[in-house]
């Protein structure tokens, strides 16, 4: 996801763009942005919006952010929270609704053009960002109320936004001298462009790759769904009568777990992990350097010696030495148990007689058999019974019963693109709680992956809650001619996963824009979203749900208790590549040297001192990790295991309730965590809800690595 990093508003808002220079403006009728939205609950007029409307919108969107903050800046009034920490929250509307549009079209929808723009306006955002941030009289005035922060009757949403309002500054480089501010300038305005084209040659080379099967014969092992698929594609790509396989997930996985061809499976994986890697225009090992060398230098004059020291000392880690900590407690037994799941795995190809050593693009094939043989269970057994639409209305009923809350589909609502469905939200006394969008298949305009973000935040204007905008993105199996979407074991995890990303952002309860929903530390945000995971495969919830999409006959009894046997099955594979890429992520950005690195030689030897064994990949390679070079999480992909022992440790106090849908449970997760969005220290909202510090038992016995 592309979660959230706990900003001032009239910052966030620069997501999507950003400003400075002289304004081009646009206004009249034309271009929806430049007059208020006429729409059910003020929701995008997407059957308005053409693409010329986003960058004059934009322009004069940030002419009045800056217009905005002068007048804060050039007050001659005492500064005091209301006139300058508020009034800083409040800025930048229009800006950050044509932010907000732009920046989700640009992540679904996006073509050459609307990348043109993307790259003309990053560095516009840079700039603009960086004006606030080191505009001395606004600091002046920021600082002034900061330092009376004792003095003043503020609550603790107040509070919080006062202090994180000063940090921003300080950590934005205000209190650096002239010269060291220009360098600072310098070093974002070089960052944000490089940032954007990686994540654009990601996408590039996603979309590129194909491989084309001729020979109905090297479909063997495939479900039939995939095959099915890979024709239409084929079709699409004009080769019709051929099969065409894909790096998409809904594409890519079954071929590694099924296909009985091994070369095909090894082509298939190296394409996959070759992303951006090839030595052509798309390569991006020589930005990825760049990134990792100017993130030192940025961090240095900031007065950290690393990028990873800067950026932990506002989470709840801190310390790079504490992220290590933790990922090597988990690293020990992870790669143990991979070790076991090695040798399980090369006793099956030795009894078939294989004659070769497994290798990467062997895992998916064998942990498929190896199940299969162990526990009688296949994801061709579970797929039948998760119909998308079906494993969705299973969601809408686990948040009914957790949190009251119920979902009405509108149709009278614009959207974007055919396959997207707008949802009214409402609580049990029949209020409205938020609008939520959900686009769940894969196509060439969109990157990959799901995530979660907001059209709208929510917050309060004049007392009155202004109710949020939300919507979740993925990338799941699409449905074909012959069947409807049936979704694999982790498609379905990954929808719960990202709705609670989304149920962060509907049912947040604050006042100010700059810490409502999902605006925590990088490390506490996928907290909601993961522990939502919990209950997409509780029994009680598989019996809502999950129905064969022909017969409608419910998920048999043996299968569910199949399903609860092998849950620690392939436990070490999917851990052990998850922390490799953890600790990938943190290697290059405890780097303090400014030197660009060779990125082959730096990724074998941050393997070589993990001790990764070579049947298995980190989860993301340099070359095509987007969450840390094009996205939010550099120094931050640990952020999951640490929300994954926050997640268990909650779970587990539904567990002690004697009931996963315990209404004081829920209350008291609603309560203080997915209400209270940013307006109070993590550590301490998860403490008022669980009682008691978390431990990291239930996560060890989740997995079965104690």
């Amino acid at each position: 996801m592309r979660k959230a990093i706990l900003m001032m508003a009239f910052l966030s808002i620069l997501g999507g763009c950003a400003g400075g220079g002289s304004a081009v403006h646009q206004s009249g009728p034309e271009n929806p942005f430049f007059t208020e939205w006429d729409t059910p609950f003020g929701t995008p007029p997407f059957d308005q919006i053409e693409l010329a409307h986003y960058e004059p919108a934009i322009i004069e969107g940030m002419a009045q952010n800056k217009a905005e903050i002068a007048a804060i800046a050039g007050s001659a009034d005492e500064a005091t929270f209301a006139n300058t920490i508020e009034a800083m929250d409040k800025a930048g509307a229009m800006l950050s609704r044509v932010s907000n549009v732009f920046g989700a079209m640009n992540g679904t929808m996006t073509n050459d053009e609307m990348q043109a723009i993307a790259k003309r306006i990053a560095p516009l955002r840079s700039k603009h960002r960086d004006e606030i941030l080191l505009n001395a009289d606004l600091f002046q005035r920021v600082n002034h109320v900061h330092g009376q922060m004792a003095d003043l009757d503020l609550n603790r949403e107040q509070q919080m936004l006062l202090t994180e309002t000063w940090k921003s500054f300080v950590r934005g480089g205000a209190n650096l001298n002239d010269a060291d501010k220009e360098k600072l300038k310098a070093l974002n305005e070089e960052l944000s462009v490089l940032s954007l084209t990686f994540g654009e040659n990601v996408l590039k080379e996603t979309n590129t790759f194909v491989m084309l099967v001729e020979n109905e014969a090297d479909l063997d092992g495939l479900p039939a769904a995939s095959v099915e698929a890979a024709a239409e594609e084929a079709v699409t790509r004009e080769h019709p009568g051929q099969w065409a396989f894909t790096l998409h997930k809904p594409s890519l996985i079954p071929f590694l777990q099924y296909s009985t061809k091994r070369e095909l499976r090894e082509r298939m994986f190296k394409g996959y992990t070759h992303v951006g890697n090839n030595g052509n225009e798309n390569d991006n090992n020589a930005i990825a350097a760049k990134m990792a060398s100017l993130r030192v230098k940025r961090a240095n004059l900031l007065g950290f010696a690393s990028h990873a020291a800067y950026i932990l000392d506002d989470n709840m880690a801190k310390t790079p030495e504490n992220v290590y900590k933790l990922l090597n407690e988990l690293w020990v037994p992870s790669l143990a148990k991979a070790g076991e799941e090695v040798t399980e795995f090369q006793a099956m190809i030795d009894a078939e007689n294989g004659g070769f050593k497994l290798a990467a693009w062997d895992w998916w094939f064998y942990a498929e058999k190896v199940k299969k043989a162990k526990y009688q269970l296949d994801e061709g057994m579970l797929c039948p019974y998760f119909e998308l639409q079906a494993v969705r209305g299973g969601l809408f009923d686990t948040v009914n019963k957790l949190f009251g809350i119920s979902f009405t589909e509108r149709t009278d609502i614009a959207v974007y693109q055919e396959d997207v469905k707008v949802y009214e939200v409402n609580d049990a006394a029949g209020d409205l709680v938020a609008i939520w969008y959900s686009d769940y298949f894969p196509r060439a305009s969109k990157r990959g992956g799901a995530w979660m973000s907001s059209f709208r935040k929510e917050y309060k204007e004049d007392g009155k809650r202004i109710v949020p905008i939300i919507y979740n993105v993925g990338n799941f199996t699409k449905p074909t001619s012959e069947k409807p979407a049936l979704l694999s074991v982790d498609e379905v995890g990954t929808m719960y996963h990202e709705f609670g990303h989304a149920l962060h952002g509907m049912l947040s309860m604050c006042t100010y824009k700059t810490l409502s929903g999902t605006s925590v530390a990088r490390d506490f945000v996928e907290m909601p979203s993961q522990v939502m995971e919990n209950w997409a495969f509780e029994p009680e919830v598989l019996d809502v749900y999950a129905k064969h999409y022909e017969t409608g006959e419910r998920i048999p009894q043996a299968l569910i208790e199949k399903l609860e046997k092998s849950k620690h099955f392939n436990q070490g594979f999917a851990s052990t590549e998850y922390l490799a890429a953890s600790i990938l992520d943190l290697d290059w950005h405890t780097l303090e040297t400014t030197e660009e690195q060779d990125v082959a030689s730096f990724e074998a030897a941050s393997i070589e001192r993990m001790g990764l064994i070579g049947e298995i990949v980190p989860r993301y390679r340099t070359s095509y990790f987007r969450h840390i070079f094009a996205g939010g999480y550099s120094s931050g992909y640990y952020s999951y295991v640490w929300a994954e022992v926050l997640d268990a440790d909650c779970f587990e106090a539904f567990k002690e309730a004697g009931d996963i849908f315990d209404p004081a449970t829920a209350k008291s997760l609603q309560e203080n965590i997915l209400a209270a969005g940013g307006s109070e220290e993590p550590m301490k909202l998860y403490e008022r809800f669980r009682g008691k510090d978390p431990s990291i038992a239930p996560l060890l016995e989740r997995k079965g690595l104690n």
